[in-house]
């Protein structure tokens, strides 16, 4: 249970600073902002793994997180202005 909290208070940062760092007005809320910063946690984790960096069963750290969460940032605004 504890995990799970902990899990979601990290990406929950990790979602603030990468819409710190992505410039622009992204119109994210508070859950929508930690989900960023946990999927950044599991792209960063898993392309990490895919590229050798990480061994398996290994997760990215925080400013991998981080790192994934500006990736998603930025391919969330390329998806928002094709639809436009």
């Amino acid at each position: 249970m504890f995990t799970l909290i902990g899990t979601l208070i990290i990406g929950f940062i990790v979602g603030l600073l990468g819409r710190w760092l992505h410039p622009g007005d992204d119109k994210m809320g508070i859950i929508l902002t930690t989900v960023l910063g946990v999927a950044g946690a599991f792209l960063a984790t898993y392309a990490g793994q895919a590229m050798h960096l990480y061994e398996p069963g290994q997760s990215a750290g925080f400013i991998g997180a981080v790192i994934g969460a500006v990736v998603l940032l930025l391919v969330v605004g390329v998806i928002r202005k094709a639809v436009k």
